[in-house]
């Protein structure tokens, strides 16, 4: 094949490096071809953020964008008397960034130790244009996160302060394991509690009172103050007002 000739589509193999992948088929990576792939992977760059560290500011130009492999990112916003509001969290495979835009408007940092598969912006949005489907699966995200700000705030308006701090770990327990079916029985708290009382609209002595009642009640035991064992799931799905 001389140099320059473009190569069936058929031939090319995975790569390695997606081979491997555990977001990769939950992820917009799933609806890419081999092909496709191969082309994205040439731009990839798998790197660790650690705890507390900056993905992303708030209204800064992103030139890059990242599959979350694994780990828990918090979007925040920055409000005008200087304080940060937590609006979201990320769980893997959620895809973190803002294709087709130049800025994002809000920041986003690693709330616990994560994994990135980052590459850049304007290879995403060109790839797009040729993969409708892994457009569609960024579109099924957006609606997604919509959906579940929308049942955000009726949680922050509706529900009460044993029902939010009930709803988090749910969330938690629901999101931490990518390759679970059922919630995780055990889990490490991905946030303080002081982000976690600014996550659900609370003061930390309420949502430490929460969590003792919810203990208390052997719904949950705690140790070292960040690691949750869920012991009775239908009772914690009671106490958030599920379904």
């Amino acid at each position: 094949m001389s140099q320059g000739q473009p190569r069936d589509a058929r031939s090319v193999e995975m790569p390695s490096l997606c081979r491997t992948c555990e977001a990769r088929d939950r992820g917009i990576c799933g609806a890419l071809s081999a092909a496709h792939l191969e082309e994205l992977s040439r731009y990839t760059t798998r790197r660790v953020v650690p705890m507390g560290s900056e993905i992303f500011a708030e209204e800064q130009e992103q030139d890059v964008v990242a599959n979350l492999l694994s780990g828990v990112v918090k979007l925040s916003k920055l409000m005008s008397d200087g304080r940060q509001q937590i609006v979201a969290l990320q769980f893997a495979p959620d895809f973190v960034g803002r294709p087709f835009e130049r800025t994002t408007q809000v920041s986003a940092e690693a709330a616990t130790t994560v994994r990135v598969c980052s590459f850049p912006r304007s290879v995403l949005e060109r790839l797009a244009e040729r993969a409708p489907e892994m457009e569609h699966r960024l579109h099924s995200q957006a609606l997604r996160e919509l959906d579940e700000a929308r049942d955000w705030l009726m949680t922050l308006g509706r529900r009460t302060a044993a029902e939010r701090v009930a709803t988090f770990l749910l969330l938690i327990a629901e999101h931490i394991d990518l390759d679970a079916e059922e919630p995780a029985a055990e889990f490490d708290l991905p946030l303080k509690r002081a982000d976690i009382a600014d996550f659900l609209g609370l003061t930390i002595e309420t949502v430490s009172r929460q969590i003792t009642r919810l203990r208390r009640a052997e719904v949950i035991a705690v140790r070292q103050n960040r690691h949750v064992t869920v012991l009775d799931l239908d009772a914690l799905r009671e106490a958030a007002g599920s379904d």
